[in-house]
């Protein structure tokens, strides 16, 4: 069920920037920054850079349609 959430102007012309470059709606970007911040927070040693690329990589890999591998030879 959607909740709705009050945003500062500010904060979500930046979601709607970054959500057109990630390919996402706003709402899976602010999502997204949730979902990051959770996961800094709980992973302190990890550098959120690497964070943000794990998500993002499982974002694609959940949005694309997989294809089975078939190794050659075989």
């Amino acid at each position: 069920m959607p909740q709705y959430v009050m945003l500062s102007q500010g904060l979500y012309e930046a979601a709607k920037s970054a959500a057109e470059k990630n390919r996402f709606c706003i709402e899976e970007q602010i999502e997204f920054w949730a979902r990051l911040g959770r996961t800094c927070i709980e992973n302190p040693d990890l550098p959120s850079a690497f964070i943000a690329e794990c998500l993002l990589s499982l974002s694609e890999s959940k949005s694309q349609e997989l294809v089975p591998f078939i190794p050659r030879g075989s």
